[in-house]
Formats: structure tokens, C-alpha cells, sequence
């Protein structure tokens, strides 16, 4: 089993780079089965939640291929319309390919998601939005089956602008006859990015980034090539541990547009922001100032996907901080972690309370979900002494070699396998 042994207490400088954002290549590789060719992605990361769509698209029956940060995805033959239990329970987003699936093969027989326990994210809003494109929905125990002789445009409303239920949506209204129109849509850049490649395929849609989405259906899409935007959360979690382990970091390779939510938060901080195009330099105060309340919300508020990442810097902060979480009921199961390290969180429902202090300390740490995982790994870097992070998975999911990415700018941190002397305690 893999794990990071953190030496805390060294300083972050340099430079270093965003790669592409987990949220956004993962619908557009579902969405890839509606084009009867090649699709090229470009800045894809190495990720786990990555590997395990590569699994499912080889399982429907499209050939991939990985050529450095280039997936080369040919969908031109699909040979199942269902996706096994085992598969599905790998990762949450793994439910975008229900939409694809039926509009390419118009039935599709899935169990439901597995993925981080941050919540209990029901799916219902994805079943309505596709049962109003005409699909006959029959859900038993775990299991779904959608079947539809024809999908034709609708005008859907969402209860919430929920992320998944958008993508769901947009895809599947691609290749329906007719006009759908969606709202109170999602906003995040990541629907953003989907709407450009399909249009970049022959899509019709419009209004992407605002509360209401139109798609004007189309026959059919032809291959193209696109660049994965970059990753907004990986960038504020490179925030977060400048903010509370360095002076100043170059963080390259961002959108700055994408950050607006989290910018005020770290300014509010006593951080000082220059960006420029593509590139971010944060300049760190000596010690963090409290936030008196963040609360996540849906894009553009701030996201629940950072909230974790904020906790992190704040529990070092001068005075007490409030956060609530505005999108998932159960986002703080990493705060008994951080407390290992010495910190002050008081976790209330949805609400944590963080007294600021001036020292942590080195401890055994296991990983909760993903963004808590790397909380705990920002934490580490500015305690005393050595720390461990286990359970690594979580991390794996949404970040490329977290350990190489932080020690190039300085932190001491390596990974390790103990499966070795796993083995060995065992023959003993």
C-alpha cells in the first residue's frame, strides 16, 4: 500500500503547473461515444478516475490509446450498452455515461455510482432530465435501465443546478430531435468546456456557462480534437499551500476567470494576487488572517470542491473561522484528521468552527475522501516533524503525482510502498 511520509516545515518557491481538470475530461470522454470515429483529447491527466473511464470505454467497445497528456478515443464500433456493477462503483462520475450511452445505443443498464462518501448525491435529477428527452426510466434496487425508441427535445427545469444532471442532459439532447432547453443549468467552467467540444463535433449548443442551455439536435457528430481546460481546484489547492507553507508561488498554466470565486477568499486571507494570462503569483503574509464565514455554493459562488482546501490554511490562521457547506451534507469528515496534526475544528452539521493556532505537529494521517485528502497533505507540509498519509486512493483520483508537483517546489515528501514489509509481518 502506497503512502507519503511529509517532513514538515520547508519553505514552497518556484514555479509550478496546472495540469488538466478531472471534472471536465471525464464527461467529455463519455461523451466521446457519440462520435462514430476519432476523438483526441490533449492535456489529459494521469489519473485513476481517468483509467477507470478508459476501462468502461474499452468495455462498451471503443478502442483507446494513451500517448503521453494526448487520449486517442475511436468509438466507431460500440459492442455493450451496459456497464458492470464493478466498474460503475469505481468512481462517481462514472452516471455521465448513462446519457451517452443511450443516445448512441438508446439503451443503457447501469447500477448506481460509487465514489467519495462526501454526501449521499442522489441521481434523481439525472432520471427526470432523461425520462423528459423520452426515456423509459425503471430503476430496481440499485439497478437502472433506460430504453428509448427516440429521443426528442424537451424543455427541462432543474430543482438544483446540479453538475452532473446538466452534462446528462446536454449529452443526451445532442442527438434528439428537436430543440431542448435547460433551466437553471449548471454554470461551471467544466459545462463549459463539454458544450465546446461537442459543438467542436457538429453539436448545436448555446448558452453554456449561464443559467439557461439550449440544444438544437443534430443527426450526427464528426471526430475532432480538443484541449482539456486546466484544473481550477487543483490550481486553489497549489493556493492553499502557498498560502500557508511559502512566500511567494508561480502557479502556471490557469484561467484566472475559473478562480473568481476563490480569489477574494485568499485576498480576505492576507494573500497578494498578481495574475497575468495564464500564470498566478501568490505572495503569502506571515501568518493567515481568519475568514469570518465561507459558504460554499453552486458555481460562481465559492465551490464545495475547495472548502477542504481552505480549512487547511485557515487552521493556522490569527482567530477563529467559519465554514459552511452549502452542497454536500457530509464534507468534513477530514476535520478529525487535521485535528491529528494539532488544529482546533469543531464540526456542527454542515458547519465547522476552526480556532486558529500557531503550531501543528506531525501524525499519522489517513486520506477521507480526495479534496480531504489533499488538506491533509497541505496541513502536513507546515507541521513539525514527519507526518504519514494513507489510503492514497483518494488522492489518486484527482491528482498526478501530488508528491513530485510538491517537491519540485520544495516541500519534502516522497511515496512509498509497504506492501514489502506488509508481506514480510505476514510470513513472520
Amino acid at each position: 500500500m502506497d503512502k507519503l511520509i511529509i517532513n514538515g516545515g520547508k519553505r514552497l518557491g518556484g514555479e509550478i503547473s496546472v495540469h488538466g481538470s478531472k471534472n471536465a475530461v471525464l464527461p467529455i470522454m463519455a461523451a466521446s461515444l457519440l462520435i462514430k470515429g476519432e476523438t483526441v483529447l490533449h492535456n489529459v491527466p494521469n489519473l485513476s478516475d481517468v483509467s477507470a473511464s478508459i476501462d468502461i470505454l474499452e468495455y462498451l467497445g471503443a478502442k483507446v490509446k494513451r500517448e503521453g497528456g494526448n487520449l486517442i478515443i475511436n468509438a466507431a464500433e460500440i459492442i455493450n450498452n451496459d456497464i458492470p456493477e464493478s466498474m460503475m462503483l469505481e468512481m462517481r462520475s462514472s452516471i455521465i455515461f448513462l446519457g451517452s450511452l443511450l443516445a448512441r445505443c438508446r439503451q443503457a443498464y447501469m447500477c448506481r455510482p460509487g465514489g467519495c462518501d462526501i454526501g449521499i448525491r442522489p441521481i434523481d435529477l439525472h432520471l427526470e432530465a432523461l425520462s423528459a428527452l423520452g426515456a423509459m426510466v425503471e430503476e430496481r434496487g440499485s439497478c437502472i435501465s433506460c430504453i428509448a425508441r427516440e429521443l426528442r427535445g424537451a424543455r427541462l427545469v432543474l430543482s438544483f443546478p446540479s453538475v452532473g444532471a446538466t452534462e446528462n442532459a446536454i449529452i443526451a439532447a445532442t442527438l434528439a430531435k428537436g430543440k431542448t432547453t435547460i433551466i437553471n443549468a449548471a454554470r461551471e467552467p467544466e459545462i463549459c468546456d463539454l458544450a465546446d467540444f461537442l459543438n467542436s463535433c457538429g453539436a448545436r449548443i448555446t448558452g453554456a456557462g449561464e443559467g439557461v442551455i439550449e440544444i438544437d439536435g443534430v443527426d450526427m457528430l464528426h471526430p475532432t480534437q480538443h484541449g482539456i481546460i486546466p484544473d481550477r481546484v487543483l490550481a486553489a489547492t497549489y493556493m492553499s499551500a502557498a498560502a500557508l507553507n511559502s512566500n511567494e508561488l508561480v502557479i502556471k498554466n490557469i484561467i484566472p476567470s475559473h478562480l473568481a470565486p476563490v480569489i477574494p477568499v485568499y485576498m480576505k486571507m492576507g494573500c497578494r494576487l498578481y495574475l497575468n494570462d495564464d500564470e498566478l503569483k501568490l505572495v503569502a503574509p506571515k501568518r493567515i488572517k481568519h475568514i469570518k464565514h465561507i459558504k460554499t455554493l453552486p458555481y460562481p459562488g465559492f465551490p464545495t470542491d475547495c472548502q477542504a482546501l481552505a480549512a487547511a490554511v485557515l487552521i493556522k490562521a490569527r482567530g477563529t473561522s467559519v465554514i459552511s457547506e452549502g452542497v454536500f451534507e457530509n464534507r468534513f469528515n477530514y476535520a478529525a484528521e487535521l485535528n491529528r496534526l494539532g488544529a482546533d475544528i469543531s464540526v456542527y452539521g454542515r458547519t465547522a468552527i476552526i480556532y486558529g493556532v500557531k503550531r501543528l505537529c506531525g501524525a499519522k494521517l489517513r486520506c477521507t475522501d480526495l479534496r480531504g485528502g489533499a488538506a491533509m497533505v497541505i496541513a502536513a507540509l507546515a507541521a513539525e516533524g514527519e507526518s504519514t498519509v494513507t489510503q492514497l486512493n483518494h488522492i489518486d483520483r484527482g491528482y498526478e503525482a501530488i508528491e513530485e508537483s510538491l517537491a519540485s517546489v520544495g516541500a519534502d515528501i516522497k511515496r512509498i510502498n509497504d506492501e514489502k514489509k506488509e508481506c514480510k509481518k505476514k510470513e513472520i
